[in-house]
């Protein structure tokens, strides 16, 4: 996938994944690499800038598997933001693939 569509959208699909559910940062580098193929380098400082920008609060929780696992939960701001960035992406879809299928008309 070309670098800069997966960079255009990988903030958005990351908090999509989050309005889910609560997660911890390897949990969600296992959800959007189900979309995008992403790697642990990439997701924890978007989860550390969106923590920053009050996007995600932060908790810990106990693990049978080891320490206690940081998870991350979608604020009233990040769930604005999360609807503001998938309108933005659902407008910009539609002109694209409207632009597309007039290059493909006769």
């Amino acid at each position: 996938m070309n670098a800069q569509f997966k960079k255009g959208v990988l903030e958005m699909v990351v908090l999509l994944s989050l309005a889910r559910k609560d997660m911890y940062g390897y949990e969600i580098v296992s959800e959007v690499s189900k979309i995008i193929e992403v790697n642990e380098g990439t997701i924890y400082p978007l989860l550390k800038r969106l923590t920053n920008e009050k996007f995600f609060e932060t908790y810990l929780r106990e693990s049978s598997e080891g320490p206690p696992r940081k998870y991350y939960h979608l604020t009233k701001a990040g769930e604005m933001y999360k609807d503001e960035l998938k309108n933005e992406w659902l407008q910009f879809n539609e002109s694209v693939m409207t632009f597309i299928k007039e290059c493909d008309s006769p």
